[in-house]
C-alpha cells in the first residue's frame, strides 16, 4: 500500500500507474473472481509489456496483498465512521458492514470469501481486522451487561483474536457471536444464495440484528 505522499514527478507517475493497475485488478476480480487475476492481462489493458508491469508489482501475490489491505482498510474506515457517529451502537456498526459488503460484493469476498488457490497472505496483512473487532467489542462493552454464556472463561484466556481487548469475557463472546452471525448472513447474500427464496434479505438482516441485540 502506498503510504507516503509522492514528491517528485517520477514518484507521482509511479503512484498513478500503481493505482491504475489496482483499478484494473478490481475490475478483473469483479468480472471473473480473484482466482482469475492476471497481471499479463492488466499489462495489455495498460498498453505495456508484462515485464514492464513487474516494475510496479513484483507479482500476483504482492498485488493481491495490497488489494486485501486496501479492502480491510476501507471496511475499517466504514466501521469506524459508524462507531464515531452520534448514538453509535453495535447495530449501527453492523449496518455499516452490511452496506459496505453490498456496495462491492467482490471486495467483500476477497477478504471473507473462499481462499485464493496458491495465495498466502504475509503475516500482518489482516492485522487491521483486529481494529474492526476492537470497535465492535467497545460498542458492546457500552451496553448493559448480558447474562453469562458457556465458554466465557475460554474466550477470556484467548484474547489475541480481539487484539487483547480488556472487555469481560461475556462481552467478547457476545461481540464474537454477533460478528460471526452477521458474516454468515452477508456471505450467503453476496454469493446469491437467497435468490428465489421469496423473502427480503435486508429485512431478514434487520431482524437478525434486532434478535442478536435483544437483552
Amino acid at each position: 500500500m502506498d503510504s507516503q505522499v509522492p514528491t517528485t514527478p517520477r514518484e507521482r507517475y509511479r503512484t498513478q500507474v500503481r493505482a491504475e493497475i489496482k483499478q484494473h485488478a478490481w475490475e478483473q476480480i469483479a468480472s471473473a473472481g480473484a482466482s482469475a487475476l492476471s497481471l499479463n492481462a492488466i499489462a495489455k489493458q495498460l498498453g505495456m509489456s508484462g515485464p514492464a508491469l513487474y516494475r510496479y508489482f513484483a507479482g500476483r501475490d504482492e498485488l493481491l496483498t495490497e488489494l486485501v489491505q486496501d479492502a480491510y482498510r476501507s471496511l475499517a474506515d466504514a466501521v469506524r465512521a459508524a462507531a464515531e457517529a452520534p448514538g453509535a451502537e453495535p447495530g449501527l456498526l453492523a449496518r455499516a458492514l452490511y452496506r459496505w459488503a453490498l456496495d462491492d460484493p467482490q471486495r467483500y469476498l476477497l477478504i471473507y470469501g473462499t481462499p485464493i488457490p496458491g495465495y498466502h497472505a504475509p503475516d500482518g496483512t489482516t492485522a487491521v481486522a483486529a481494529e474492526i473487532m476492537d470497535l465492535l467489542i467497545s460498542a458492546f462493552a457500552a451496553l448493559p451487561p448480558a447474562a453469562p454464556v458457556p465458554f466465557d472463561d475460554y474466550l477470556a484466556t484467548h484474547r489475541d483474536w480481539a487484539g487483547g481487548h480488556p472487555a469481560p469475557a461475556a462481552v467478547l463472546r457476545r461481540a464474537l457471536t454477533f460478528w460471526t452471525r452477521l458474516h454468515g448472513l452477508i456471505s450467503l447474500q453476496v454469493a446469491g444464495h437467497f435468490a428465489g427464496m421469496g423473502f427480503d434479505p435486508e429485512r431478514f438482516f434487520e431482524a437478525e440484528v434486532d434478535q442478536l441485540l435483544a437483552p
